[in-house]
């Protein structure tokens, strides 16, 4: 009877255990889920929210891949568990015209669509995250002549190009200063490959991570288009004590506060 209340003891202490530690588990992969907001995805990836609900993580676009540019997450990635994604500094996306990735996605966690221009497959429409320049360090910036960058996008002077910039230090030299264009970038990373610097001075991250978003009510007065949006735009005005005086009137009651102090 002892023995038998012992391995039920032991047994219910074990299972105990388990449970705990399926917890810390489970626990442990819901903060790597959501831990890293700096993922990049294959061309054509849906938002990160969409994505991940619809990628079944099957790696049919890692294992489509020519380049082995797209990996899929293993544990201690800090990255959602058997995703795709990919590493510029390491292997970039080399922009593939045909796109293998991206048709043999079985589920459209991979949109065709994103990444096609009237209906044909279109890389240059890729939108894998945007470079951004660290001009502390760049060593353009410094004056040092450097366009590896530049040479190594695949849209040349549209995704990135050269700015040049006297340098009036030394009045001889002209700083060739790589700018982005984020209209066209693609975020495939070839120029952050390329880069000479020890830890890459340009690096891609997510679009949404580094990019502004205006409120609607910023209109573009020299874009015609953007100023249709005003065609049945209404306002409303209010009036107020304050707002019957002319503003210089409160400037000069303010100062003369200060001047009475």
């Amino acid at each position: 009877m002892v023995s038998e209340r012992r391995k039920f003891i032991l047994g219910m202490a074990r299972s105990a255990g388990l449970v705990a530690l399926g917890g810390l588990v489970w626990s442990a992969y819901v903060d790597e889920v959501k831990a890293n907001k700096l993922i990049l995805r294959p061309p054509g990836a849906l938002n990160e929210d969409d994505f991940l609900s619809t990628c079944i993580k099957c790696g049919m676009c890692a294992e489509a891949c020519p380049f082995d540019t797209l990996l899929l997450a293993k544990p201690g990635d800090n990255k959602p568990l058997g995703t795709p994604y990919f590493t510029p500094r390491e292997v970039p996306c080399y922009m593939c015209e045909d796109i293998p990735c991206v048709p043999v996605c079985p589920t459209g966690a991979l949109d065709k669509d994103l990444v096609s221009t009237d209906g044909k497959l279109d890389i240059n429409k890729a939108d894998m995250g945007v470079a951004v320049v660290d001009t502390k360090n760049c060593i353009a910036f410094w004056g040092i002549q450097c366009d590896a960058c530049y040479r190594a996008c695949p849209l040349l002077d549209k995704a990135l190009y050269l700015e040049y910039e006297k340098n009036e230090r030394t009045g001889k030299h002209a700083f060739l200063k790589p700018i982005v264009d984020s209209d066209y970038c693609t975020g495939c990373g070839l120029c952050e490959h390329a880069c000479v610097t020890k830890k890459a001075t340009i690096t891609v991250v997510p679009r949404d991570v580094v990019i502004g978003k205006l409120d609607d009510h910023y209109i573009k007065g020299w874009d015609k288009a953007d100023e249709q949006r005003l065609q049945n735009a209404t306002a409303e005005t209010t009036t107020t004590e304050r707002s019957k005086r002319d503003a210089v009137d409160f400037l000069n009651d303010d100062i003369g506060g200060l001047l009475d102090d």
